[in-house]
């Protein structure tokens, strides 16, 4: 905690003297809150503050807010008012004419900075997450029954306007057994290994009406009859587990793992939507999986003409009704039964309740972040429709590229139809987080970066807490990041501070290029070579390295084989290529194990078939490596 504090202090004395004020009474107040407080108050009321200051800036005038007292005779909150009436009136509490974007990002900084720190919650706030999951499973149910025949066919219209020409692809992969499903990295609720889960042994009679278990979890047919399945049915099939992780120290992450077979098929469905998915010129440009630029583009933009407006849904995942999918889905026969037969209908809670789940999915499946995108973009163009009281069509969605936007819970709409697609999004059972929502004035957040009048005013934050020795792998990493990232926005003198800390763990601490393994100081001077490699020539510094192996996982057999297949660049076209029908023997088997690893692309480990999984414990190697 004293280190915590001393990086605030260091923070707020240059932020002080970067927007010409002083910050020494603001110092003086945080460390009295903390002796009395405890961490809570860094990472609970200073990220409250933050939130409203945000939120205040979107609105043009200054709040009030119970753990502040403000100024006698002004709007202002005392603490740091050099940096808040450098932004807003301090009698009247208005947003200047032109506000201080300094002071706005030092604000941001001192107050958002240790608001996502990576600490264990208490055990009534992780009770409180979990009450919370179960309100929202009421609240799913609650929306559901206020929907109308009309709401659900205006959905499914916009719905299929939208993904049709998807939905009929992925429909046909189902229907000619195109799927090619994979394994994903995180841990199943049946709590199966990396390798392990090419030997499940698992299935689900709905399952095996879409996907068939010898068709698509076995190699081939000449193993069909090896090993049988244990097919279970709808009264039978394995809950999601519901657990909590590290999220804030306000309140844990809750997700769900999914049986193993579950999961397996989601992951060959969502390979087939992505497939199709990019090869649509209009959907690529208003939904967005992996590039989270563009959404930050349009929040640029949007923060200097005001024509866009960003919205942040709460418990997104969680409130998305099953109903909905459903409705969207039904022309699809094939398609239909894939997704439905791939979902968990119940979940398991932490003290061993069972619920049966009114949502589509919680955080955990494979198919719960496109299926959330696809319902939150039909219903922000179906709120923009009943703004315009006017049908659209596909021709009339061209003119919203570029001020529709989706990525995940992140979304970015028009201003001038911002209220009713509020009103549509929180009808069909979203939750708009209002405080997270900016369309009124010049400040706009979306995908991790916030700006204000077309600056960036975005933060770095602090993920965990200080290391205190080599051993600890996890924190050496974040501090070396959060000491680079201080760097590239301007905390100089802050750096100093660190490098001095960072010292005192790490003997070797070399100058490099962000692009280096090596934990090394990036600085605009360069690097610094140390020495030159005696045979490439090329330069060498004296760093550490974190380096972290999959745990042993052994496979063999048909489940190695399986993998392989997998694997493959060109999947089951390449898999129909080899002579798998000859196996008919271990021996035959081992061959085609082997000639398969031959085909592998590059980027497959050698040894995946002894370690895989995600490493449970990583360690720090000294060494001379590349500085670049």
């Amino acid at each position: 905690m004293k280190s915590l504090m001393s990086l605030w202090s260091r923070l707020a004395e240059e932020s002080a003297n970067q927007c010409c004020t002083s910050a020494t009474r603001d110092i003086n107040t945080v460390a009295s809150r903390i002796e009395h407080e405890g961490l809570s108050f860094l990472t609970i009321t200073l990220p409250d503050l933050g939130k409203a200051i945000q939120k205040w800036l979107d609105q043009g005038q200054v709040g009030t807010h119970s753990a502040f007292r403000k100024e006698r005779g002004g709007e202002l909150p005392r603490f740091l008012g050099g940096f808040l009436c450098r932004v807003f009136d301090r009698s009247s509490g208005s947003l200047l004419d032109e506000p201080c974007v300094a002071s706005i990002q030092a604000l941001r900084q001192l107050t958002l900075m240790f608001g996502k720190i990576e600490f264990p919650c208490s055990d009534t706030r992780k009770l409180k997450a979990l009450r919370n999951y179960l309100k929202c499973e009421q609240e799913v149910r609650l929306s559901e029954s206020k929907l109308t025949s009309r709401d659900l066919r205006e959905f499914t219209r916009i719905s299929n306007m939208l993904f049709g020409k998807i939905f009929t692809e992925i429909d046909r992969d189902v229907y000619y057994h195109w799927i090619l499903p994979k394994h994903g990295p995180g841990s199943t609720a049946d709590g199966l290994s990396s390798n392990g889960k090419f030997n499940q042994s698992v299935w689900t009679d709905r399952l095996e009406l879409a996907f068939p278990a010898n068709l698509h979890a076995r190699p081939n047919w000449r193993y069909a009859s090896e090993d049988g399945f244990d097919f279970l049915e709808p009264g039978q099939e394995s809950p999601v587990k519901v657990t909590l992780v590290p999220k804030t120290l306000k309140t844990p992450r809750v997700i769900a793992m999914e049986p193993t077979c579950m999961q397996y098929m989601q992951q060959g469905v969502l390979n087939s939507f992505l497939r199709h998915f990019y090869q649509d010129d209009f959907l690529k440009k208003v939904i967005g999986f992996d590039d989270q630029e563009p959404n930050q583009a349009l929040a640029l933009r949007g923060s200097l003409d005001q024509r866009t407006a960003t919205l942040d849904l709460s418990d997104a995942s969680d409130r998305v009704s099953n109903q909905l999918v459903r409705s969207m889905l039904l022309p699809w026969p094939h398609l239909f039964g894939a997704i439905d037969s791939s979902r968990s209908r119940r979940a398991v809670m932490p003290d061993g309740s069972v619920i049966r789940l009114a949502k589509y999915a919680s955080m955990g499946s494979a198919l719960c972040f496109p299926v959330e995108a696809m319902v939150f973009t039909t219903l922000i163009f179906l709120g923009i429709q009943k703004s315009l009281n006017q049908s659209l069509y596909r021709r009339d969605l061209k003119k919203y590229v570029g001020s529709v936007r989706v990525y995940g819970d992140d979304l970015i709409v028009p201003v001038d139809h911002v209220t009713t697609v509020v009103q549509t999004l929180e009808h069909f059972g979203a939750q708009v987080g209002l405080d997270k929502s900016f369309w009124t004035g010049r400040f706009r957040e979306s995908c991790g970066r916030e700006y204000f009048n077309g600056v960036d005013v975005s933060i770095v934050r602090c993920r965990q807490a200080f290391p205190t020795s080599r051993q600890d792998v996890a924190g050496v990493e974040s501090i070396v990041s959060l000491r680079n990232q201080l760097y590239m926005s301007g905390y100089w003198q802050t750096c100093r501070w660190l490098d001095d800390y960072i010292r005192k763990v790490l003997i070797f601490f070399p100058n490099v290029e962000p692009t280096s393994p090596v934990l090394g100081r990036v600085s605009f001077l360069g690097y610094q070579a140390e020495k030159m490699h005696p045979s490439l020539n090329t330069p060498l510094v004296k760093g550490y390295v974190a380096e972290a192996k999959p745990p042993r996982d052994p496979l063999e057999g048909a489940g190695a084989l399986l993998k392989c297949f997998l694997k493959l660049d060109r999947g089951a076209s390449l898999r129909d290529s080899i002579p798998w029908h000859l196996a008919s023997s271990q021996n035959e088997t081992g061959n085609l194990i082997s000639d398969t690893l031959q085909a592998l692309p590059p980027e497959v480990s050698e040894d995946h078939l002894e370690r895989s999984g995600r490493p449970k414990s990583s360690a720090l190697k000294l060494g001379w490596r590349q500085p670049f």
